[in-house]
């Protein structure tokens, strides 16, 4: 019987830092410290990469560049994205502790698949010297999992499949067919599904909403409904097999994959 063994869970705005908001406020920071105005939108739309590779593609937005052409009289090049990320760097490792608290639901659902036997990986757009801050601080505050593994040392981060095959090769996961992909971004999506393997959407706590949890009470329900709609179009286009609310609705998913693995007609 093939039943999900694994599942591999992305950080921001996802298992940790509700909103994704410590990385989106070092990139504008990191441009606002040369006089360059990058928009949190703008930073949201390239969350999932790199961050090296966020940099480039902010350098490479139409109105950035023109801006930094005509303060500076020339084009910007590798060693302005070199500098930008250095600096994000800077400010992101100031904060990055304070925004390692585990998103409501968290801990109690991968507490609860662990103890069902299912193994718990990650990827990130983080480095393996921002997560050894992040990895212990969300320990402390009961978020345990099996296995973080970072681009660093892979031919690339996302969408490429190399960080999911680097879990399974880890955790002894044997098939993509029995690993889960779940994350908060486009690019976490993208990954999953390069990887061939099942990939699920999550819209509370998500880079894609880019909400906190004190903007999301005061909002009317109408138009919360109405914004989760549209992440949850942008992440189904994108490929997700599933889109859940929060973490609290995983274990029903998969279920149901569980299910259609073993339905002859379904799978």
């Amino acid at each position: 019987m093939k039943k999900v063994e694994c599942i591999i869970m992305d950080w921001a705005g996802t298992s940790v830092d509700y909103g994704c908001m410590a990385p989106v406020a070092a990139f504008v920071e990191s441009f606002k410290n040369i006089g360059l105005e990058v928009t949190p939108e703008e930073t949201r739309a390239f969350m999932g990469l790199t961050k090296i590779e966020e940099i480039r593609a902010l350098f490479a937005i139409e109105r950035v560049a023109e801006d930094f052409r005509l303060k500076f009289g020339r084009d910007y090049d590798d060693s302005d994205v070199q500098g930008r990320y250095n600096d994000f760097q800077r400010v992101l490792f100031a904060t990055l502790e304070d925004y390692s608290e585990p998103i409501p639901g968290i801990v109690e659902t991968i507490m609860q698949l662990r103890s069902q036997g299912i193994k718990v990986g990650s990827t990130t757009g983080y480095t393996q010297a921002m997560m050894d801050v992040v990895v212990p601080a969300a320990a402390r505050k009961g978020y345990v999992i099996d296995n973080c593994v970072t681009s660093d040392r892979l031919p690339a981060g996302r969408p490429y499949p190399y960080m999911v095959y680097q879990n399974m090769i880890d955790l002894a996961v044997s098939s993509v067919d029995c690993v889960l992909k779940y994350g908060d971004t486009i690019a976490d999506i993208k990954e999953g599904i390069n990887s061939k393997v099942w990939t699920v959407g999550v819209i509370l706590g998500s880079n894609e909403l880019g909400l906190t949890e004190d903007e999301i009470s005061k909002l009317p329900m109408a138009e919360l409904e109405n914004r989760k709609a549209v992440v949850r179009t942008r992440m189904l286009g994108a490929g997700a097999h599933y889109v859940v609310d929060d973490i609290t609705g995983l274990p029903s998913v998969i279920q149901d994959i569980n299910r259609r693995m073993n339905d002859s007609n379904n799978f």
